[in-house]
């Protein structure tokens, strides 16, 4: 191989990765990042675009040079030259693609690690009831995680959940109780006994959320949080994030759970911290009541 060809495909390498790098930084698929976890999210996304077009372009490339270099010139009829059994091309088509696999893996690993989805179970359940116990004092809680050397299992088990690794302790964390089922979630306030058809959580503040399905399995996905967590029959699913921006945000079931799998959609509201504290103070029960009252009067 010449000195040229060499240079020519050093400068084709380099414009390629120097065109996959700006489609990462520069193109935008993702709807708009509404939690703490989302930039490591989009961060990994980044990353695989970034790769996916360098990929693109030099297989499409490679395509589009072949069918122009080697086409049947005019007035031939004969087959082209057989070629077989390069195992210099086969060793390099197979070792870059394990190479970029075994990369993304480990990276992924890494931002998945970092937002919390490899807690274990049992130190998630841990933490779960000690930050809602301290938000909810007096709340009699069940211990449903499976004991560690015990060899007789609790009624439930505890699935873990992303976004474990910022569980907070304190007392404003949000902890919310949610049941999916066909075809509806349901939101529960445990400490004001809040049942509601929508999520209403404070922007800036952690929100803990302890689902459960009750008939087959479901998922709570989030685009803007860049969440996505199954709700499995039978055991406990923990899952926590922090919003960073008010609005409105759809919540969508990302498994096909039936016929009407489709429809089964709500959303969260964002609010500020001061609007969700009027809200909760609004929608208790003893307040409801009492304006009824008022109404009725």
């Amino acid at each position: 191989m010449s000195i040229r060809s060499i240079t020519v495909a050093a400068l084709i390498s380099i414009i390629l990765i120097l065109a996959g790098l700006w489609v990462g930084q520069n193109v935008n698929l993702l709807p708009v990042a509404a939690s703490a976890n989302a930039p490591l999210y989009d961060q990994l996304f980044r990353v695989l675009l970034s790769v996916s077009t360098v990929l693109f372009l030099t297989i499409f490339s490679i395509l589009i040079f072949s069918l122009i270099r080697f086409r049947r010139q005019m007035f031939e009829s004969d087959d082209g030259l057989s070629l077989q059994n390069n195992l210099g091309l086969e060793i390099l088509w197979t070792a870059i693609p394990a190479v970029i696999i075994l990369v993304i893996g480990l990276y992924s690993y890494d931002i998945y690690d970092q937002m919390g989805g490899m807690v274990p179970l049992k130190k998630a359940d841990n933490i779960y009831q000690s930050g809602k116990q301290a938000a909810i004092k007096g709340l009699e809680t069940e211990q449903t995680v499976l004991v560690e050397g015990d060899k007789k299992p609790q009624d439930q088990k505890v699935w873990g959940g992303i976004g474990l690794g910022t569980i907070s302790t304190e007392n404003h964390t949000v902890p919310i109780e949610v049941t999916a089922m066909q075809f509806a979630f349901i939101f529960k306030y445990p400490s004001q006994n809040i049942v509601t058809g929508e999520l209403h959580v404070p922007v800036g503040r952690p929100v803990e959320l302890r689902m459960e399905a009750k008939d087959v399995i479901h998922a709570f996905w989030v685009p803007e949080f860049r969440l996505k967590q199954d709700i499995i029959p039978g055991q406990l699913t923990l899952l926590s994030f922090t919003p960073t921006r008010t609005g409105t945000y759809p919540i969508v079931c990302a498994e096909l759970c039936g016929p009407y799998h489709g429809g089964m959609r709500s959303q969260v509201i964002v609010d500020e911290p001061d609007v969700f504290d009027e809200w909760l103070v609004t929608n208790t029960p003893s307040t409801v009541a009492a304006n009824s009252n008022l109404s009725i009067g």
